[in-house]
């Protein structure tokens, strides 16, 4: 399908030129009747500071904040997608007792407070599963001698069960979410289309592999990506836990520096571009499936 070209009209200049001028009223606001005095010299060595005795840089604390946010967001993301596909199938599936576990599951964790199940998984039943897993052993094993891909990949591993436990977390809680997506676009398929492929003789697993879900997941695909920068965002909530993620440095930061505004501009303008590089690389994805479709 061809796109029509983009037009720039007076109404959007005048619009353009409203947001630019409550933007500077703001920012006068802030500098003037704040009576703050703004000193940004202070952020940039906390993003990347030189060692003066090699010459080398390295990441500042607000960067392997940010990288902590970018592995628990993935690993969160993809296992949030395998619960809720799950989940989803089992929302609609012929038999009353998965549709009930299953829905049982999207109820509670919907209608929960995100802060009480991080609370309640992290120091009830994460816990108890890192204990019984022994990843507290593990982790202690792996920090005698470095591995810098699995540290790139999970981080420091001395703080690998809370970075676990977190994860976990993350993705039960979006995981009833994406349950809701995959059973709304299973729903969407026209009744027609299990009809046919009943016709045919394929069995249920056929119908869902061959003819359901490739037409679902296309329909899918625009929430599915929304629910993922959610992911990314809503993983600032384990800070409460100590899970040194953007946020979590942003208030050691703040704490140790009394720098409030700059701390925080700079850490909201991280997240923003996070997630305006994932809605870019989701829209070219959509427009890609579509070229197929």
């Amino acid at each position: 399908m061809r796109r029509g070209a983009i037009r720039f009209t007076r109404l959007d200049a005048v619009l353009l030129l409203l947001v630019l001028g409550a933007g500077a009223f703001v920012l006068h606001r802030a500098s003037v009747g704040l009576e703050y005095h703004w000193k940004w010299s202070v952020i940039p060595q906390f993003i990347l500071w030189k060692d003066a005795a090699s010459g080398q840089w390295f990441p500042g604390m607000l960067l392997k904040g940010l990288f902590t946010t970018l592995r628990l967001s993935l690993w969160s993301g993809l296992l949030a997608t395998l619960i809720g596909i799950a989940a989803g199938l089992l929302r609609v599936s012929p038999r009353l007792f998965w549709r009930q576990l299953s829905g049982t599951y999207v109820g509670l964790v919907r209608n929960t407070p995100p802060l009480v199940i991080v609370f309640v998984f992290y120091f009830f039943i994460g816990d108890q599963i890192m204990n019984a897993l022994g990843m507290v052993d593990i982790a202690y094993e792996l920090a005698e001698t470095p591995r810098p891909v699995l540290e790139m990949l999970l981080g420091p591993t001395e703080q690998l069960p809370q970075l676990l436990s977190a994860i976990i977390t993350i993705a039960l809680f979006e995981g009833a979410y994406i349950a809701e997506i995959v059973r709304a676009g299973i729903e969407s398929v026209e009744t027609g289309q299990w009809e046919a492929s009943c016709a045919l003789g394929f069995t249920r697993f056929q119908q869902m592999t061959h003819i359901i879900l490739p037409q679902a997941l296309q329909r899918m695909l625009p929430a599915l990506a929304g629910q993922f920068i959610s992911t990314v965002k809503d993983s600032a909530i384990v800070a409460v836990i100590s899970i040194q993620e953007l946020t979590f440095q942003g208030l050691q930061l703040m704490t140790t520096t009394y720098r409030t505004f700059e701390t925080w501009i700079t850490i909201l303008a991280m997240y923003f571009v996070l997630t305006l590089l994932c809605s870019l690389l989701v829209r070219r994805l959509e427009l890609r499936m579509a070229r197929k479709a």
